[in-house]
């Protein structure tokens, strides 16, 4: 990992098209702006672990059981 100290209003580059700005330093937190080209897709690390969380989820349910589910509704 690499580890870099900036300051407020200064930034870092990455791969020549996406810049990353600190806007503003809180006591717990920090904001960033980030500018980068609209094909580059932008998410916090804990939306990708929950996107993560529930696609292994999908894959532990068997067709046989959404099958049995979607019937059992169907009945009801």
């Amino acid at each position: 990992m690499l580890v870099v100290t900036r300051k407020i209003e200064e930034s870092i580059i990455i791969a020549d098209n996406i810049e990353i700005v600190v806007l503003e330093v809180g006591k717990d937190r920090v904001k960033l702006g980030v500018t980068a080209p609209k094909d580059i897709k932008i998410i916090r690390n804990e939306l990708r672990k929950a996107q993560d969380a529930n696609l292994d989820s999908s894959k532990a349910v068997s067709k046989a059981a959404i099958d049995a589910m979607l019937q059992f509704k169907k009945k009801s």
